[in-house]
């Protein structure tokens, strides 16, 4: 029987004050998120032996922690340094200017993309929370994506609000570009069936696209819940999801600093939170068919990112617009999806390499990931075998599938403007 014992998420809204923290004898910790009139400004991780906690070290220790996110915002921005509190000390209401930062969201239409595939009941909690949107979305588009029921067409009915498109063919990516087709709105927004989104979520987004080179906006991923041993290993463990709390653009300078090793793309963020202006999809295709779930099994998302990079475009990571991610609970099913990672990730690699000829996926793939994973392994026999180990031989042999599944799959059978 399992012995494992969860984290408590606990969101604290500064502006209402700081409390002092209890102790958690049935938790192995706090997961405490931070936030300021609902802009998220960074978490910590307190163990429950550092419980109960004072309200007057708890605030110490949101000073340091939020000084990043405040100072990012509004500090002179000098990318080789991090703001820390003490550079903040001289402005003059710091916090109503962070505030002060997201009050003008941009007036463009947006159309709202879930793919799914027989999880209504995941689909009808991210509906719920589509409803309560501050700035609702022109559309919210579900496409059901090779349905084996009709629970997700009888969901979506009860809905009037939703639009409602069966895509018999499998895979992600396949969905996705049956979104983009039946959409309108100037931007298109994805998000998965397995996330609820912050209320505040499409008018970030919008604000996001005030630079009219930026063609991409990801942002913040928070985990819905951690209590199963599955879901800590994949947030605290490999962070796959977890993104910074400063906003970051990614441009040609990011491209070409890192082109040379592989250009790190999926740092960008995460397919269950982005959104793109719709003249992208005319500039540099639709998502390629042979990536994401049901195909290669992931990395649709950051292909497509590294696309919109190379061919001279922006990509932007903006930490305001929050959705929260329900992860795996079973382990077994996270040892899956780690291998869909893998295997999705390598085949990107080599899409990326046959579409451009850079050299550094060549060298991410058969270089810098195999001696990682040595590394890994290493570590493991000599400090012993943790949580992170929990997914290594899926993740090894995933790398190797990847290889296999791009030979077997080397022509798209997906348009693809023949850009260079």
């Amino acid at each position: 029987m399992s012995t494992f014992i969860p984290w408590k998420i606990i969101h604290l809204e500064l502006s209402e004050g700081i409390p002092p923290l209890p102790a958690t004898p049935d938790c192995q910790g706090i997961y405490l998120v931070f936030w300021w009139h609902g802009i998220p400004l960074d978490h910590q991780e307190i163990p429950a032996a550092e419980l109960p906690m004072p309200a007057t070290q708890l605030l110490n220790r949101v000073l340091q922690t939020i000084a990043p996110a405040v100072g990012d915002r509004i500090l002179p921005q000098d990318k080789n340094s991090s703001p820390d509190w003490h550079s903040q000390v001289g402005v003059k209401n710091p916090s109503e200017q962070l505030r002060e930062c997201w009050s003008n969201p941009v007036d463009e239409l947006v159309s709202v993309v879930i793919c799914t595939r027989d999880r209504s009941q995941e689909l009808a909690k991210c509906l719920r929370s589509l409803q309560s949107l501050s700035h609702h979305p022109q559309e919210i588009i579900v496409v059901d994506n090779a349905p084996s029921t009709e629970t997700t067409r009888q969901l979506v009915s009860q809905m009037p609000d939703v639009r409602y498109i069966q895509e018999p063919r499998p895979g992600l990516s396949v969905a996705r570009n049956t979104g983009i087709r039946h959409s309108t709105g100037k931007i298109i927004a994805f998000t998965d069936d397995d996330v609820t989104v912050h209320p505040n979520w499409i008018a970030q987004l919008q604000q996001s696209f005030q630079n009219p080179q930026v063609m991409a906006v990801t942002g913040l991923v928070i985990p819905a819940e951690l209590e199963t041993e599955s879901q800590v290993i994949f947030e605290m463990n490999h962070g796959c999801l977890s993104g910074e709390y400063r906003a970051k653009t990614f441009d040609q300078e990011f491209f070409q600093e890192t082109k040379h090793r592989g250009v790190p793309v999926w740092t960008i963020g995460a397919g269950a939170n982005m959104a793109f202006r719709r003249e992208i999809f005319e500039q540099v295709g639709d998502f390629d068919e042979r990536l994401g779930a049901g195909a290669s099994g992931c990395s649709e998302d950051s292909e497509f990112w590294y696309r919109i990079l190379a061919e001279g475009w922006l990509c932007r990571y903006e930490p305001t617009a929050v959705v929260f991610h329900y992860h795996r609970r079973e382990l077994d099913t996270l040892k899956q999806q780690m291998y869909q990672y893998m295997r999705g990730h390598n085949a990107a690699l080599l899409i990326q390499f046959a579409r451009y000829k850079h050299w550094g996926n060549l060298l991410r793939l058969f270089v810098i990931l195999p001696v990682y994973y040595a590394l890994v392994l290493l570590k493991g026999l000599l400090r012993g075998f943790g949580l992170r180990h929990r997914t290594y031989l899926e993740e090894v042999w995933g790398c190797l599938a990847g290889i296999k599944f791009y030979l077997q799959n080397r022509v798209s059978g997906k348009r693809l403007p023949n850009i260079s």
